[in-house]
């Protein structure tokens, strides 16, 4: 995501409307506000930035007067004072008549949340998305212009097979993906999700078979290697001239199924769309560090 803000990005001061669990894993929030009429997105994997406060504050701390310099005079905060930043999909918006966005949902995943609350694994921003009430103040770096850069999925024109695969943080991602896909589009989607009542409906005008895999006590944890692989190892796909593949969610296993389809199924990596949304062992702070 840019670290600056220029157009076609911006800043939204939003609340929280409501929240929704869609599973042990995942939760749906609704983000209202007036700002956002400005708001305007193409959907698919648009990517946002999320700004939360910290427990005891009532507004994520992002120093907004200092205009295009935000960026380096929010890092100089402590700490303890400066918001936390964190990347998010656009799950769904929804317009007023005169096509105005009233409304946006993100879908975070709770991890280290249990029924019990949070447990020492837990981030920040899982914390906050587990404690998240109507009323919430946060902010949101996203875009102002509909068809923008922090959209990843772009199939060409000749597309006639998509092969999508995720992890539960690529999930709300594959879902908005899912539902532009035209009719009759052929698509094969591999999704792996921490546990079984993280499975979903996902609606789709394309012909999509969509496989799930479930991690369990004696599964490796995310990251550690897709599930899917052995399967998509195996499976017969269907004839395609010119298939599109979107792979997005822990880095490690992004990279072991792009090698898959360009190595092995001899895949155009110019038809290879990838996204490390998360690195094993690394928080996002570090990641950025390191980007």
């Amino acid at each position: 995501m840019t670290t600056a803000v220029a157009a076609p990005f911006r800043f939204f001061a939003l609340q929280v409307a409501a929240t929704r669990r869609l599973g042990p894993s995942l939760v749906r929030v609704t983000f209202t506000g007036p700002e956002l009429r400005d708001f305007h997105s193409d959907g698919r994997d648009q990517s946002l930035s999320l700004f939360l406060p910290h427990p005891g504050q009532s507004e994520p701390a992002v120093p907004l007067e200092l205009g295009d310099q935000w960026w380096q005079g929010w890092r100089e905060l402590p700490d303890d004072v400066r918001a936390v930043m964190r990347s998010y999909t656009l799950r769904a918006l929804r317009a007023d008549a005169g096509g105005h966005t009233t409304e946006v949902d993100i879908d975070f995943v709770l991890h280290g949340v249990g029924e019990d609350g949070a447990s020492a694994e837990a981030g920040p921003a899982s914390r906050w998305a587990a404690r998240a009430a109507a009323g919430d103040r946060v902010l949101l770096l996203g875009p102002a212009i509909a068809d923008n850069r922090a959209i990843r999925f772009r199939p060409p024109e000749d597309t006639d097979l998509v092969l999508l695969w995720a992890d539960e943080t690529a999930l709300p991602a594959t879902a908005a993906v899912l539902e532009t896909l035209p009719a009759g589009m052929r698509a094969r989607v591999w999704l792996e999700v921490p546990h079984a009542g993280d499975v979903q409906d996902l609606p789709t005008a394309a012909d999509a078979e969509i496989t799930w895999f479930v991690r369990d006590a004696a599964a490796t944890e995310a990251g550690a290697s897709p599930l899917a692989l052995d399967d998509l190892r195996t499976a017969e796909l269907p004839p395609a001239e010119r298939p599109y593949v979107w792979i997005a969610g822990e880095s490690g296993s992004v990279k072991q199924l792009r090698r898959h389809f360009v190595g092995e199924r001899g895949v155009d990596r110019r038809r290879v769309t990838f996204v490390g949304y998360w690195r094993r062992g690394l928080t996002e702070e570090q990641m950025r560090e390191q980007a």
